[in-house]
């Protein structure tokens, strides 16, 4: 009997591990395209301006995009203005 309880024990134990470690993994997949808050260069894409990723000529382009954490991008203030959900 004391051996189960202790096995028992140590499967809860890496069982809560394992959850606690996988909720952070897929939080971080959770992105948003905010349009206007790249930096030049630095963008992940655009909407029909230039090839893709990294091609940004200016930084705070309102047609290129960086993902960023969902919820996050309309809050975040440039020099231009705050970032946007849509191309502009």
């Amino acid at each position: 009997m004391k051996n189960s309880l202790i096995t028992l024990a140590i499967a809860g134990s890496i069982a809560s591990a394992l959850a606690s470690v996988a909720v952070p993994a897929a939080a971080a997949d959770s992105k948003e395209k905010c349009y206007g808050v790249a930096l030049k260069g630095q963008n992940d894409c655009a909407a029909g301006k230039h090839d893709c990723a990294g091609k940004s000529t200016m930084s705070y382009d309102k047609m290129s995009f960086k993902l960023v954490p969902t919820g996050t991008c309309t809050s975040m203030k440039t020099p231009k203005g705050h970032g946007t959900l849509t191309p502009a």
